[in-house]
């Protein structure tokens, strides 16, 4: 299992960060390369399950998840489902003030194709998290003017 833990800084109340976090027919708006859409229930509460598709013109991979905590607007929790992308993954939204969070992104992961995915990993984890760090600066942004409207 490989963990990883992000975080941001976002200039929105918690509630906002929240509310902009789980629109996720929208998070392609942040999230590099990646549309999202809920493909049973509501996309708000456990049991619901989302599907990821993360790539360029067609070509990717889909990661399904299933939502297994609810909690807003503080905490989100899903387990990915899919045959590439598999282990747990976690939203954490820290009120901080007034008009202040902090968005905390968690994955523990269990790296796909064996030894092979194990042995690549080191090559292939400075792109990926160079990618999420760029979404999550994009999300600050997004989720700031969240509540104006702004697309």
């Amino acid at each position: 299992m490989t963990d990883l833990v992000f975080s941001v800084a976002v200039a929105a109340p918690a509630g906002t960060t929240w509310l902009a976090l789980t629109d996720w027919s929208r998070q392609h708006e942040w999230m590099i390369g990646t549309e999202v859409r809920v493909v049973r229930g509501d996309g708000r509460s456990v049991g619901s399950r989302l599907a990821a598709f993360t790539g360029l013109r067609g070509v990717g991979f889909t990661d399904t998840m299933e939502i297994t905590t609810w909690e807003p607007p503080i905490r989100c929790t899903v387990r990915h489902l899919g045959r590439l992308v598999r282990g747990t993954g976690a939203f954490h939204v820290q009120a901080k003030g007034p008009q202040s969070s902090t968005l905390v992104w968690s994955e523990s992961l269990r790296l796909p194709f064996g030894p092979l995915g194990t042995l690549g990993w080191p090559a292939v984890k400075p792109a990926f998290v160079l990618g999420v760090r760029q979404s999550l600066r994009r999300f600050a942004r997004f989720a700031e003017n969240y509540s104006m409207g702004v697309r």
